[in-house]
C-alpha cells in the first residue's frame, strides 16, 4: 500500500511542479493547489496546458 501512496503523491508533486512553471498557482475557487485531490490535479493540468496551447497558436 505504501507504494501506491507514494506513486500519488510522486504524481501529484509532478502536476504541481507543471502548474507552476505554467504560472498557476491557485484555483479560481481559491484553493492552493497542494489542497487539491490527484484527479482534480489531473483536470486542471489538462485545461491549462490546453489554454496554453491555444494561446500559442494565436501567435503562429
Amino acid at each position: 500500500m505504501a507504494v501506491l501512496y507514494q506513486a500519488v503523491e510522486n504524481r501529484k508533486n509532478h502536476l504541481i511542479n507543471q502548474l507552476m512553471n505554467y504560472g498557476y498557482f491557485k484555483t479560481p475557487e481559491g484553493k492552493q493547489l497542494y489542497e487539491l485531490t490527484l484527479t482534480e490535479l489531473e483536470l486542471t493540468h489538462i485545461e491549462v496546458k490546453c489554454k496554453f496551447g491555444k494561446e500559442m497558436k494565436q501567435y503562429e
